[in-house]
């Protein structure tokens, strides 16, 4: 399915009423760890198409999105199930330790 942009005006119909687990990404274009792991989160989204759904969201175009979950530095992976967040990473990861919180989830 691949990675799915969302903003303040679609994160309630996107991510918090979605029937699977969500791994949102906050992310900005002028950070380079966010850029790093971004092909990492795209095959991430192939890879458990179906079991989880990865949401980006730009924290510059969507800082009130940043402020309701707290975000204070990027990249920050929010894992959200039932549209409440159950777990978090902060900064860039490698794929088995996204893969491994992905899969506490489903």
């Amino acid at each position: 399915m691949g990675t799915v942009a969302t903003n303040v005006e679609t994160f309630g119909a996107v991510v918090e009423s979605s029937s699977i687990p969500v791994l949102v990404d906050f992310w900005a274009d002028w950070c380079g760890p966010c850029k790093m792991i971004a092909p990492t989160l795209e095959k991430i989204s192939q890879d458990f198409s179906g079991k989880i759904l990865v949401a980006k969201v730009d924290i510059d175009e969507n800082p009130a999105l940043a402020e309701k979950f707290n975000i204070r530095s990027i990249p920050t992976l929010l894992f959200m199930d039932k549209g409440a967040p159950v777990d978090m990473i902060v900064g860039a990861s490698n794929q088995s330790t996204i893969e491994d919180k992905i899969k506490q989830l489903i």
